[in-house]
């Protein structure tokens, strides 16, 4: 029986090596394609000719824009809309890829860590990118919270640089493990079932069904967890303290 881990393998579908780099197209970029085609797909047939009562595509377009326009104005403020195009971009491909792994023999690309990490890393970037547009040298401020006495600052400057450094880290981590462990244990009791047969497999086999109402339901939190941290550090980066 294949290991359970297997199904994380990144095959090459297309391989394409210039010396020593690899660029094949593989099965994780396959899906990520997929994703950007199926957001590009929604948008452009609901808005193409809307309607003052929506039809289904177009409602569910629109119940994602305005959910995550709500999620982006609670947290982060009226200022952040701005960056509504943004988030609202990596909320969708968060989202698509936890999905569409869901279906079998697709594959997962958000449970890889060099996938989240490279997410993490762009909220980072760009988070700390219009803080210091913003705010300029000031933004340093950020690293020692308004109303601390100053001979506190050698040991909460340290912390408050550290804990911002690890953002990216938690960010990734949360979402890669979460999908990676979903995904494994699935593929465990999908095993276990399999081997005990059509009748000792049937109390596996219902429990596999109520693990994957489960991993849909993470899949979804998943993706709006992400997109809430992501406006948590837009408003510090808004804001400040």
């Amino acid at each position: 029986m294949a290991s359970p881990l297997e199904q994380f393998t990144i095959k090459p579908i297309v391989p394409l090596h210039i010396g020593s780099l690899d660029l094949s197209f593989t099965n994780s970029a396959l899906m990520m394609t997929i994703a950007v085609g199926i957001a590009t797909a929604l948008f452009v047939v609901a808005m193409r000719q809307p309607a003052t009562i929506p039809g289904r595509v177009q409602s569910m377009a629109e119940l994602l824009y305005n959910f995550i326009a709500d999620l982006l104005e609670s947290s982060a403020g009226h200022e952040a809309k701005k960056y509504f195009p943004f988030v609202f971009s990596i909320f969708l491909f968060v989202l698509l890829g936890n999905l569409l792994g869901m279906i079998p023999t697709f594959f997962t690309y958000t449970s890889h860590i060099i996938v989240t990490l490279g997410l993490a890393l762009l909220v980072f970037v760009t988070v700390t990118a219009i803080g210091f547009i913003r705010h300029g040298m000031h933004f340093f401020s950020f690293f020692l919270p308004a109303g601390a006495p100053l001979w506190l600052a050698p040991l909460l400057i340290p912390i408050e640089v550290l804990s911002y450094l690890s953002r990216p880290v938690s960010l990734s981590v949360r979402l890669f493990a979460n999908m990676l462990a979903g995904h494994t244990m699935l593929k465990v009791f999908a095993g276990f079932a399999v081997s005990l047969g059509a009748v000792f497999g049937i109390a596996p086999l219902a429990l596999i069904v109520a693990l994957t109402g489960f991993e849909i339901l993470v899949a979804l939190l998943q993706a709006y967890v992400f997109s809430v941290l992501t406006c948590l550090y837009l408003k510090d980066a808004i804001d400040l303290h």
